[in-house]
């Protein structure tokens, strides 16, 4: 079996490596004798927290702290991915105003997932360096900014460059968004908080043409969805701005030596008051390798990165390939209005929110009880169950989507319940890997992370721009059978790696397998002495 690498040996009764983006909030007041009791003295060891009761570290927060945060940032995250689908349903208006193709239409919505692609190599990088919530602020205002440009296009290239800029800021509350989760919720607890901040990441591609069709058949102008895109961007930043404290702990922890050294009494005791990484000189060749180089080197070594990245790009791919079929199928088809159309998105929303209370039912029942015993690293494979029903749901969801949306015989409500299905299996495979990657890879998972962010979001942006030819082409039926089957050739993967994840994990390079380690203590102290 491989060795742990030093840095996973975490001791049991300590946060999980997981977990190590955890974090103390800033408090306002402090009062003077609680400073005075933080005071270190000359030669002592980093500045760190008052103990593990220590209030100020986000892990011991108030429950309502934390769902607060927790609530926040996935509203934040429904706005940013509320934005990539809006326009889907203004189209036809925008191809009036700029003189454009059908196929230059479908960039508008390509492009914005194209910026995804880049963001997360500055944001996350950034976030730990700097904090979650400056990164956040500045972020989020560009993006906001950049959909202003959007209002006030006079062509259509102004509309896509800063539809791609948006698109580029719009990434960071997606980055950061599973960090702050790891920084306020133990692993155990972070069932619940994590469907949800899943569920914004696919609710908001759901409202998107659910509003857009609303606007394209009023009277406003062509750019109203962008007015209304940019009042809730300035809404929500606002909100974040106002509600999210900083969770980063690297970041807090220097606001606290800091606030120490001004209180210290010389000059030698306040150079003796540091952090860890205020220590740790990081070369901009490091940033590099760490940020760009890393990524990219665990998605040719990694067996396991390469074949779960595959198969959530193409499950992401499909969730925005349903922007540009919807329209073939609901209003070609069937006849309904753009309205109407954007209606049975809501199917889409309703399976992510059935997926995301199944979700945290399993991670309860199946999981949970698991993280006493492997001493807070459970096999990583625990994190499959949802996968396993996911699976499945999406091959039938496909199919049943594809059959009954051929015939215009068929009522309309044969496909639209199918969206409901579509939408589960979607929530349950997303959410069920990115779990997956985290507790396999821990501290190495944000370049997991990252890597597999640049292939699906590359992926996504893709499926808009042959969509509508595959579906024209090929027949509603056909077009979505073959992603059907290629949903049906994945379908395995969870119970795959349910069965061999160990062993695949032990060939890794960057795979700690604490849970291996763990297991093997716990078989050698049943044997005999």
């Amino acid at each position: 079996m491989t060795s742990i690498p030093e840095s996973a040996q975490t001791s049991p009764t300590s946060p999980t490596t997981i977990d190590s983006f955890a974090t103390c909030q800033k408090e306002e007041e402090k009062s003077r004798e609680d400073d005075q009791s933080l005071k270190p003295e000359v030669g002592s060891s980093p500045v760190t927290w008052d103990g593990p009761d220590d209030p100020k570290n986000p892990q011991n927060w108030s429950l309502h702290q934390k769902w607060v945060t927790t609530i926040t940032i996935s509203a934040v995250t429904v706005n940013v991915t509320f934005s990539s689908s809006a326009p889907s349903s203004a189209t036809t208006r925008i191809i009036e105003q700029f003189l454009i193709s059908d196929e230059v239409s479908y960039v508008i919505t390509s492009i914005y997932l194209f910026g995804y692609v880049f963001g997360p190599f500055l944001f996350g990088p950034g976030s730990e360096m700097l904090g979650r919530k400056p990164v956040l602020i500045f972020s989020m205002a560009c993006y906001t900014l950049f959909i202003l440009g959007q209002v006030f296009a006079p062509n259509i290239q102004t509309l896509l460059v800063t539809r791609y800029f948006s698109g580029f800021f719009a990434s960071s509350p997606m980055t950061i968004g599973s960090a702050i989760l790891a920084d306020i919720w133990a692993g155990k607890d972070r069932g619940l908080p994590s469907s949800i901040f899943s569920g914004s990441v696919f609710l908001g591609p759901a409202l998107g043409p659910l509003v857009g069709g609303f606007v394209a058949e009023s009277k406003l102008k062509w750019n109203w969805i962008f007015w209304v895109m940019f009042i809730f961007a300035a809404s929500a930043t606002l909100l974040m701005i106002v509600i999210l404290p900083e969770t980063c702990h690297m970041a807090l922890l220097s606001q606290k030596a800091k606030r120490l050294r001004k209180q210290a009494e010389t000059p030698e005791i306040a150079q003796s008051i540091y952090t860890e990484h205020e220590r740790k000189a990081i070369t901009f060749g490091e940033v590099i390798r760490l940020t760009l180089y890393r990524p990219f080197q665990m998605l040719a070594e990694e067996p396991i990165l390469v074949l779960v990245t595959a198969y959530m790009s193409i499950v992401y791919g499909l969730l925005y390939a349903l922007f540009e079929a919807f329209p073939i199928i609901f209003m070609e088809r069937h006849g309904l209005s753009a309205s109407q159309n954007g209606l049975v998105f809501i199917g889409v929303g309703i399976g992510s929110t059935l997926g995301a209370f199944l979700n945290y039912y399993l991670t309860e029942t199946l999981y949970v009880p698991h993280y006493a015993r492997w001493k807070g690293f459970p096999p990583a494979e625990y994190r499959l169950w949802g996968a396993m029903v996911g699976g499945p749901a999406l091959v039938v969801g496909t199919f049943w989507f594809a059959w009954t949306g051929n015939y215009e015989s068929i009522n309309w409500a044969a496909p639209a319940v199918a969206t409901i299905i579509l939408g589960f299996g979607i929530f349950l495979i997303f959410t069920s890997f990115l779990t997956y990657l985290i507790d396999t890879y821990l501290m190495y998972s944000a370049s997991a992370f990252a890597a597999n962010t640049t292939i699906r979001s590359l992926v996504a942006a893709a499926f808009p721009l042959f969509t509508a030819q595959m579906f024209n082409n090929l027949g509603i039926g056909w077009a979505a059978s073959l992603i059907g089957f290629i949903a049906l050739a994945l379908a395995p993967s969870p119970f795959l790696f349910f069965k061999y994840g160990a062993f695949i994990r032990t060939k890794s390079k960057f795979a700690p397998c604490v849970d291996l380690k763990i297991a093997k203590e716990l078989e050698e102290s049943k044997s005999p002495v």
